[in-house]
């Protein structure tokens, strides 16, 4: 498990990284893309959108709340399925940064 201050530190030293920035970037347009479309489609208030939209991306999914519409029922199958792939790829390159910063982590 990560301790805080090796979050800091691991983070710290990925903002040098390009394909870390890369990720964050994409990471952060793929939420904020969410949350507006969730919002104009669903007509959901901006904080239950970006809820879903981390929820969703999180594969947390609690289900209080659903697209109703059909257009936003398959804009979350896009959503899920270029997302995922995304915040995967984001996790593994911080934790592959965190490992190579703190060998005694590796197990």
């Amino acid at each position: 498990m990560l301790g805080f201050k090796n979050i800091i530190k691991t983070v710290g030293v990925s903002v040098h990284n390009n394909e870390f920035r890369i990720l964050l970037s994409l990471t952060f347009f793929i939420l904020l893309m969410g949350t507006f479309v969730y919002h104009r489609v669903e007509h959901w208030r901006w904080l239950d959108s970006f809820y879903f939209s981390v929820t969703t991306l999180a594969t947390v999914g609690f289900g209080d709340v659903a697209p109703k519409t059909d257009f936003g029922k398959l804009f979350t199958v896009f959503y899920i399925f270029v997302g995922i792939g995304v915040i995967f790829s984001f996790i593994t390159t911080i934790g592959r940064t965190n490992q190579s910063l703190h060998p005694r982590n590796r197990k």
